[in-house]
């Protein structure tokens, strides 16, 4: 069977506006982890966060939207879809087709503007423009509606795994003949919503988090989008490919409605049926882009589930404190890095990084270097024990 491959890749963050931006950012350390300047909540100057350098005014003005329900949300995701259309050189014929899927990942969607809708559900009769923006399946109908797409639509919202199940499903999709080609990808905004959520669970950090460190205080939250477009190797004609999709895992451990078992079962789980849909074995895995949060959850049981399965721990890292936590869009944006990993045979350092964790020692990748790369992982863990592993390979 034809490899699954990846022809183009679009990215907006907090540490940059395109995917080649992003890589500048990672390459020289640079973070988006600061205080906010535009979205308006009552933790601003008090919780930093990674917010995309621009209002939401300046992106309606960059994407011509003029109407107030398409959500920041929304806007981000067509930043990304776009950028990923345009370097993967797909046609007018080709996003028109039936045979080009459409999968988008969210997990505050419209949320975003919940205060909106609120405010004209008590001051209007006649109801009220973000009622259609409000629920997930929103963002994915506005890249729809954008570029008149035809082909299978599908919306995911798995907690902080979405837009890697959005890679996965699209990849099935595939694979299965329901759609010659798949855009692909997650994107989420800043909201109250999450921000308030996240802070009644305490596990938000007042300074900027620092992965797998012994002193690790929380996580940060961030905004963003990231979409992938994969197509079949037999179908590209002299098309770039930047790397393939392996393999791929997915499991639930069912453990707690927002952290992970003491054990990692559910992380261990999805890395190993990864591993075997790949054909490869632990050993082969030149690095790992960890899901880690920063929180005392997380880096802990993910790091258990790691030694579980390799003999040796591979180089491993979280680009989370560059981009913070991006919840829905941040599988996505995860396999770009990835992605960027193999293309240009190099590591990204962890930030903010001092003292291992004493119960097992792991110590994440301090300082960007040049590296043989020929397999990489990047894991993804949500609420509700959502574990989803995407392994990337050289081409």
């Amino acid at each position: 069977m034809s490899r699954i491959v990846v022809t183009g890749m679009g990215l907006i963050s907090a540490i940059g506006d395109s995917v080649e931006e992003n890589r500048d950012s990672l390459i020289n350390e640079r973070s988006g982890i600061r205080q906010i300047r535009f979205y308006h909540t009552a933790h601003a100057g008090k919780l930093p966060m990674a917010e995309v350098a621009h209002s939401t005014e300046t992106l309606k003005k960059l994407f011509n939207i003029p109407d107030p329900a398409i959500t920041r949300t929304a806007i981000l995701a067509l930043h990304a879809v776009e950028e990923a259309i345009l370097d993967s050189a797909l046609s007018k014929e080709e996003l028109f087709s039936t045979g080009t899927a459409l999968v988008g990942a969210t997990t505050v969607g419209g949320m975003c503007l919940t205060d909106e809708l609120f405010s004209d559900a008590n001051a209007k009769d006649q109801g009220t423009p973000y009622l259609s923006s409000y629920d997930c399946a929103s963002i994915t109908l506005t890249i729809q509606q954008r570029y008149g797409m035809m082909g299978e639509v599908g919306t995911i919202n798995t907690a902080c795994s979405s837009s890697a199940n959005a890679i996965l499903y699209g990849a099935r999709l595939i694979r299965h003949g329901f759609a010659r080609r798949a855009i692909v990808g997650g994107a989420e905004s800043l909201a109250k919503f999450t921000i308030n959520g996240f802070n009644a669970l305490n596990i938000l950090s007042s300074k900027p988090c620092a992965p797998f460190d012994r002193e690790r205080s929380g996580l940060n939250l961030g905004e963003g989008a990231a979409f992938l477009v994969l197509e079949k190797e037999e179908d590209l004609k002299g098309k770039k490919a930047y790397a393939a999709l392996a393999g791929f895992g997915n499991s639930n451990d069912a453990y707690h409605p927002s952290s992970i078992s003491p054990e990692g079962v559910g992380p261990y789980l999805s890395m190993q049926e990864a591993l075997e849909k790949s054909g490869l074995n632990s050993a082969e895995i030149s690095y790992i882009n960890a899901h880690g949060t920063g929180t005392e959850n997380n880096d802990k049981t993910e790091s258990r589930a790691m030694m579980r399965l390799f003999e040796k721990t591979p180089p491993f890292s979280s680009t989370k404190s560059y981009t913070g936590h991006t919840l829905g869009a941040a599988g996505a944006m995860e396999a770009v890095f990835s992605i960027l990993n193999l293309y240009h045979q190099e590591l990204y350092p962890s930030l903010s990084f001092h003292h291992p964790i004493p119960e097992t020692g792991l110590i994440p990748v301090l300082k960007y270097s040049k590296q043989e790369l020929k397999h990489v992982m990047s894991n993804s863990f949500g609420f509700g024990g959502n574990c989803s592993t995407l392994i990337f390979s050289k081409t």
